[in-house]
């Protein structure tokens, strides 16, 4: 025995340390392991946060209290806003941090959190009796009892480097590997499934011709992640684009047959949406370019990430390939590409709280959950930690909706419709976009964080303030003007139609090319408001009916998820369901019709079965004799 902890969290990439930093705050006694003490919060592939759906899982985790948004903004190099000519559903930030300042200052925050342990070990073995966890044996046989376990062991377990023909049992970037970790977690008896990965290489920037290549700057006038962050001013550093070429092409299709994804070495399934260059010439082979973007790795190295060639071809033809690239003719490669292949918890193991369904007070968040990207393993982690917490405080676990976030959205496709490649969040994966904006990640979450406990006094006080100040400027917007010349005059250089009678300024705002500060051109009493509160009800305003209409489709949707599932169904003796979709069901445990129908597998008729199971149950009527002619009226009825 080595220790007491209320929870333990395996691993200290991003999802660990956002579980271990949100149990500790929430006042357990909380250890975090890794394997490396210089591996916290490691960026082994690119160094960037953000992007379409990856910001809006930022801006959650910081309404929540979490630190994944603060402590960008304290390491970032460049931040810039995506796609600012479309609709604020798919604007997203997106920032390039230093890899090792990133490192450095989470690392502080861990250090300096009240609660909280840092131990440096492999965690071989996760100790359990009468179905619950009650702690961690260590790979050099030290036991650390704890009431919750948080597995955060992202891409380490079981894990091979592959390059070309050369292959190595390791984790990302030289790290160690986890070893022997996945067999214990499927003696428990979860399943467990392989995915890979990979980077491409680094170059010296030093060897670059960054004239044959496109600048790309940062914003002039940034705003950082972190609602709580105020202006960003300082020098930031430029991204590069420059493209692959019909050359760089005909290389990799000469040497397919030395490339592990096609000539057998790698088993794993990789990500659709980040493929390796190879993948990219093969799929889309009618191409001639693919974009490659130059990415600094911090302000004191010169070593910059080539964005768009991932790959694991041999380090000799990976010389090649990258000389062919315009700029990059005398490049000098500091670090290879590699493919990594790692075992994963298969998360239909998992509830939607992230608590394992066969073993009580294990948890599991990040790249081990068949996710990809920091910003999705940060999401679960912080869901995670609090549950854990939660479960130790004998409290009741939460379950965010799909509905409410981004990061309902991630845990619901996890859990319910179990990827077969590593998941990355997109904004289209979102039915409710327009709802769940990076833009008003605070006003949808910031209360949950209150009330787990990871949202502070001086935070919410600012929080509310903001509120008020919204709620005062509709308000204002209430008021109507009458036609005047200086309000024509505002309007046709605007290139909107005058007033021809009284409007309300609210009438006058809904109209595209009018905002807020032309109206107080108009109406000299209109007071100034923040930018952030001018954002919220200009958007409020101007998508009045879009939002109204999601909304609706909220309200439908959680009726269906109100309908809740018994955790004892026997699917196979509910009449009328279909033989997949009782294999289907019996393996997820949807928690309620909603999620059952998400289902893959899982068809409408099934889906009307359960519901006219649900009402016979609910009212103690036979379920046989006319199940097939009740059906058929359910049937008729949905």
């Amino acid at each position: 025995m080595s220790g007491v902890y209320d929870v333990i969290v395996i691993g200290a990439g991003h999802a660990g340390c956002e579980a271990a930093l949100a149990a500790a705050r929430m006042g357990c006694s909380t250890a975090v392991f890794t394997i490396s003490l210089d591996g916290i919060a490691l960026m082994p592939c690119n160094p960037s946060i953000g992007g379409p759906g990856k910001a809006n899982l930022v801006r959650e985790i910081d309404a929540l209290g979490g630190e994944m948004a603060r402590n960008v903004d304290r390491s970032l190099i460049q931040i810039k806003m995506l796609n600012t000519g479309k609709g604020p559903a798919v604007q997203a930030l997106r920032a390039q941090c230093d890899k090792r300042l990133y490192q450095a200052n989470m690392r502080k925050v861990l250090e300096n959190q009240e609660n909280l342990r840092i131990k440096q070990g492999v965690v071989s073995e996760i100790l359990v009796r009468d179905g619950n966890v009650t702690g961690v044996k260590t790979g050099t046989g030290l036991i650390y009892e704890a009431r919750a376990v948080v597995l955060t062991a992202g891409v380490y377990m079981e894990s091979r480097v592959i390059t070309g023909e050369y292959s190595v049992s390791s984790g990302p970037a030289g790290y160690l590997p986890s070893l022997g970790l996945a067999a214990r977690i499927r003696d428990l008896g979860l399943d467990i499934g392989r995915f890979k990965t990979g980077t491409p290489p680094r170059v010296d920037a030093g060897t670059v011709d960054f004239s044959k290549m496109t600048p790309q700057p940062g914003d002039e006038r940034p705003v950082g992640f972190s609602f709580m962050t105020g202006p960003i001013s300082g020098p930031q550093l430029p991204c590069y684009l420059t493209h692959t070429t019909l050359e760089t092409h005909e290389l990799i299709r000469r040497n397919l047959h030395r490339a592990p994804l096609y000539n057998g070495s790698i088993s794993g399934k990789g990500p659709r949406y980040c493929p390796s260059i190879e993948d990219k010439v093969v799929r889309f082979s009618e191409k001639d370019h693919h974009a490659v973007f130059l990415e600094p790795e911090g302000w004191d190295t010169k070593e910059m990430y080539l964005l768009g060639l991932s790959t694991s071809l041999p380090e000799d033809i990976q010389v090649e390939m990258v000389r062919s690239v315009p700029g990059l003719e005398n490049a000098e490669i500091l670090r290879p590409g590699y493919a990594i292949e790692y075992d994963y918890v298969v998360p239909s193991e998992l509830e939607p709280t992230l608590q394992a369904k066969k073993v009580g007070g294990l948890f599991a968040a990040g790249q081990v959950n068949g996710s990809s990207g920091y910003e999705e393993a940060a999401a679960q982690g912080i869901v995670a930690g609090i549950n854990a917490a939660r479960l130790v405080k004998g409290e009741t676990l939460i379950t965010i909706a799909r509905s409410e976030a981004y990061t309902g959205v991630l845990i619901d496709d996890l859990v319910t419709k179990v990827p077969d490649e590593p998941y990355r969040m997109m904004t289209s994966r979102s039915e409710y976009r327009l709802l769940l904006r990076q833009d008003n990640a605070d006003l949808r979450l910031t209360e949950l964080g209150r009330r787990v406990g990871l949202v502070g006094r001086d935070r919410y006080e600012a929080f509310r303030r903001k509120k008020e100040l919204i709620e005062e400027m509709r308000g204002l917007l209430a008021r109507t003007i009458q036609p005047s010349a200086e309000a024509n005059a505002v309007l046709r250089d605007r290139g909107s139609s005058e007033m021809q009678g009284s409007m309300s300024l609210e009438a006058l705002l809904r109209r595209p090319e009018i905002h807020y500060q032309d109206l107080r051109g108009m109406d000299a009493g209109l007071p100034a408001f923040p930018d952030e509160v001018v954002e919220q009800v200009e958007l409020g305003v101007k998508y009045e009916g879009y939002l109204a209409r999601q909304a609706a489709q909220v309200e439908r949707f959680k009726r269906l998820e109100c309908r809740a599932l018994p955790g004892d169904v026997d699917y196979f003796s509910v009449p009328g369901v279909s033989m997949e979709g009782r294999q289907r069901l019996s393996k997820t445990r949807p928690s309620s019709v909603g999620q059952a129908m998400r289902i893959p597998g899982v068809s409408p008729a099934d889906v009307t079965a359960l519901l006219i199971y649900l009402e016979q149950k609910r009212r103690g009527m036979s379920l046989n004799g006319s199940c097939g002619m009740a059906r058929a009226s359910g049937a008729r009825r949905v």
